[in-house]
């Protein structure tokens, strides 16, 4: 016997899946968010029976590259998790950065996130309100933004990397957030996610 679906667009969601929402939290169905391209609403996807893909099951990868991240990569820089991450999509005083090399972002990444590979991150202090010295950055005063950097996930280590790459240039450590679960944790709650270059 076929269970009954309602389908939007190409996107058929059994029945089942709509009969309880799937909210971020009970008060918060979903959260407008600023990107390049316009407002994207970012919320969970409502399909109940919706399941990871294959690269983000992935559980046993040898270290290093993947070595397990700390949840403070640096002194100084403080933890977020989702909800963080969402208000400070909503903030226009604070840029999340994603550290992943480009062709990652592009991929997909979270919507309002730029592109900040954790190799330039240093050298991109100027678009977080840095002014260039001779021995790096001045990195002081009210225009200077807060940050949330975050990669593909707590085995990741491009973020942990650009977070102490920024400090040693000069940044203030107390600006910095780190989303640990990165890429891997937001698809695995199903919240929202666009190719980057297109409102990333």
């Amino acid at each position: 016997m076929r269970k009954a679906a309602l389908v939007l667009g190409m996107i058929a969601i059994p029945l089942a899946a709509l009969a309880d929402p799937v909210g971020i939290t009970p008060d918060m169905m979903s959260a407008s968010v600023p990107t390049a391209s316009g407002m994207v609403e970012i919320a969970r996807n409502q399909d109940s029976a919706a399941r990871l893909g294959a690269e983000w099951t992935l559980t046993s990868r040898p270290c290093p590259n993947f070595c397990i991240q700390p949840m403070v990569p640096a002194p100084g820089v403080t933890p977020v998790g989702e909800l963080e991450v969402i208000a400070a999509l909503q903030d226009p005083d604070t840029v999340v950065i994603d550290g992943r090399i480009r062709p990652e972002f592009e991929a997909g990444t979270i919507p309002g996130a730029l592109s900040v590979p954790y190799t330039e991150a240093a050298d991109r202090l100027g678009e977080l309100g840095c002014a260039p010295d001779f021995d790096g950055w001045i990195c002081e005063g009210e225009g200077i933004k807060k940050v949330v950097l975050f990669c593909n996930g707590p085995w990741c280590g491009q973020s942990p990397t650009a977070a102490r790459r920024m400090i040693e240039a000069g940044f203030p450590a107390q600006n910095i957030s780190y989303y640990r679960g990165g890429m891997q944790n937001w698809h695995g709650l199903g919240l929202t996610v666009m190719p980057g270059g297109t409102g990333g």
